[in-house]
């Protein structure tokens, strides 16, 4: 789950192993009993950290979103044109479900069907927020580069995004085994020259 080299807090180790867990467990119920055993401490130890479950899938979230954004963030500091911009955003979405299997399953709602709306919703706000960054990647390719996309501005955007959001659910419906960057490199010119034909 973790980039850092060095060793994780407790805190992340306790993510790391929930993460882990949705990843090899799928369908089951995820206790606290047996997340504490996979850490190798005890309940009340899981309880120091945080204080219930939820707020456990909400580090999740957390990670999820801080991982992503800060990496766009740097994506639209280092390239100037628009489609290599929203190639980029997709693959790093892509890349981010390929190497974080669990926390896929976050990302399409599988474990988060017993919770409260409150995570489901801070879900929908991850894709909100990078169909609003391909919006504003398009917004700006019109003013700076003269390109349009074939549809309206807020359709391609979802257009773009649908199809990385279609790759993730069925690499947690394979269990895993369908590599969501799949024909990724093959797949992507072809998509770019629907949405941004020739002008």
């Amino acid at each position: 789950m973790t980039e850092r080299t060095e060793a994780p807090s407790r805190r992340d180790q306790i993510l790391q192993a929930l993460a882990q867990m949705l990843e090899t467990h799928p369908g089951q119920t995820i206790t606290t009993a047996k997340l504490a055993k996979a850490v190798g401490v005890s309940e009340a130890a899981l309880y120091r950290h945080f204080p219930s479950k939820l707020k456990m899938f909400e580090g999740l979230i957390v990670f999820i979103e801080d991982t992503l954004f800060s990496r766009v963030t740097r994506i639209l500091q280092e390239e100037e044109a628009a489609i290599p911009r929203c190639e980029a955003i997709l693959g790093l979405l892509l890349a981010f479900a390929e190497r974080n299997p669990g926390m896929c399953r976050i990302l399409i709602g599988d474990a988060l069907a017993g919770d409260v709306e409150r995570l489901r919703s801070r879900v929908i706000q991850v894709f909100d927020r990078l169909e609003t960054q391909l919006k504003q990647v398009l917004r700006e390719a019109e003013i700076r580069e003269g390109i349009r996309p074939a549809l309206p501005m807020n359709q391609a955007a979802n257009l773009l995004l649908t199809f990385a959001e279609g790759r993730i659910n069925q690499f947690v419906r394979s269990e895993f085994k369908r590599s969501p960057t799949q024909d990724w490199a093959v797949q992507w010119p072809i998509i770019s020259r629907a949405v941004f034909p020739p002008q």
